[in-house]
């Protein structure tokens, strides 16, 4: 059965998302701008730390993330400097479960981007999975990585 969606529209929603809506295409660090960006998004709108619908937006937004930063991959380039879409996700990670303050979002916001930078083990790792799921993957986990320490962190020292 064809598709009833014109394939360069397939593209460009694809673009969208792998872009982050464009901020990929930023002159300079386009994956700290696109963290910055996931997170003032993330402030502006009604939805906490603990929210079924945060988990929800970053298990659904990895899976498109998946699809649409794979479609930006070609031999030369596994990890386009302009796929930013893991960055997003990553970075709503990095908030599940925490307070919706201007601290603990700044500390989520440089932790996440630690991790991302220097990728410990076994994050690094996951950079090796084929096509968009490499991507996605070692950020997620960056993420996933950040909220658990920052959340240890809150629950040993500040409640």
């Amino acid at each position: 059965m064809a598709s009833t969606f014109p394939q360069s529209a397939i593209n460009k929603i694809a673009w969208l998302f792998a872009t982050g809506v464009g901020t990929g295409l930023a002159p300079l660090a386009p994956a700290t701008v696109a963290s910055f960006i996931a997170l003032a998004c993330y402030m502006a709108v009604p939805i906490s730390g603990e929210s079924p619908a945060l988990f929800l937006l970053v298990g659904l937004g990895f899976l498109v993330g998946i699809w649409a930063t794979g479609t930006l991959v070609r031999p030369t380039q596994l990890d386009p400097p302009h796929a930013v879409w893991d960055e997003v996700i990553g970075m709503w990670a990095t908030c599940l479960l925490l307070p919706k303050d201007f601290s603990w979002m700044a500390a989520a916001f440089v932790c996440f981007r630690v991790l991302d930078i220097i990728k410990p083990f076994p994050i690094n790792r996951l950079e090796r999975l084929p096509g968009g799921l490499g991507i996605m993957a070692d950020d997620l986990l960056a993420g996933l990585l950040g909220a658990v320490a920052l959340n240890l962190l809150r629950l040993l020292f500040f409640s």
